[in-house]
């Protein structure tokens, strides 16, 4: 069998993606059907003493103290 069939139960969540920027924008892109999603900025959230990355999405997202991804609030 090929390796270029893919199950559709073979998905990945947010939380499995590697604490990179470069494997959120893969995962978030892969996501998006496809269409390019890119950093617009970064910035340190000092209250909750944590990076955040706003995406060209319309969402920021952080690594939580499990060094996962999750979305900010």
């Amino acid at each position: 069998m090929s390796h270029a069939f893919v199950k559709e139960n073979d998905d990945q969540w947010l939380d499995d993606v590697s604490p990179t920027v470069s494997g959120l924008i893969v995962y978030l892109t892969r996501e998006n059907n496809g269409n390019t999603v890119y950093e617009k900025r970064n910035f340190y959230d000092q209250v909750k003493g944590k990076e955040i990355h706003e995406m060209s999405n319309g969402f920021s997202y952080e690594i939580n103290n499990e060094g996962k991804w999750q979305m900010a609030e």
